[in-house]
């Protein structure tokens, strides 16, 4: 179920752009921390423990352990992540406080297992969907939704209504949106030249199996 890590974090006081320079100057990163029925508190955190974090959790739907200016922490989620528009770096996070027995929107990756029948007899598997929005307690965020797709002939699709979701979670998308399809392979015009791979023909070139639409997110 849900990932969980740790941060500490401190009490902001000083606002305003002035301040937020200085802030940064020290290595620290401005943050808010809000909640159903909490005030917003302004924050500020450690720019290298962050980024540290940040480079081993799935930000999208780890709890973490928020610890303020040592008291007892609190459970939060990453509800936002600003970077610097000209230079690398976190420029602000916003963190939502949860609560035991709240429910919870987030995103979780799709992963698909195995080859499917139709990519062996030379198919294309074109993935659309690689997050999926689920609704659940906050104890009970899966890590991933994993799908069989070992079956699928060429034509065939796999649809959000098909993926088995773990008990208590809920997805937030319509049934009938495409999580994956394997479709034809594409096929050069008569007379269209074409490379021969390197090698020669039936050279070390492998077919590629999966065909992503767009470019990853972060």
């Amino acid at each position: 179920m849900a990932n969980t890590a740790e941060l500490r974090a401190a009490t902001r006081t000083e606002h305003g752009k002035s301040a937020v320079r200085r802030l940064r100057a020290a290595g620290r990163v401005p943050a808010v921390i809000y909640g159903h029925g909490e005030r917003t508190r302004s924050i500020s955190v450690d720019a290298l423990e962050l980024e540290r974090l940040f480079s081993r959790i799935s930000v999208e739907n780890t709890i973490i352990s928020l610890g303020i200016d040592g008291a007892a922490p609190v459970r939060v989620l990453v509800r936002e992540v600003q970077s610097h528009p000209y230079r690398t770096g976190i420029a602000h996070v916003d963190f939502y406080q949860i609560h035991a027995g709240e429910r919870v929107s987030v995103e979780v990756p799709v992963r698909l297992i195995g080859t499917p029948e139709g990519v062996r007899m030379g198919g294309v598997l074109d993935q659309i969907l690689h997050d999926l929005s689920v609704r659940c307690l906050s104890d009970r965020i899966p890590e991933a939704i994993e799908a069989d797709i070992s079956a699928l002939q060429i034509g065939d699709s796999l649809h959000v209504r098909d993926l088995v979701l773990p008990a208590g979670v809920e997805a937030e998308l319509e049934g009938d949106r495409t999580v994956c399809a394997v479709v034809p392979p594409t096929v050069r015009a008569l007379g269209e030249a074409s490379e021969e791979p390197a090698g020669g023909v039936g050279g070390g070139v492998s077919p590629e199996l999966i065909r992503r639409r767009g470019t990853d997110a972060e």
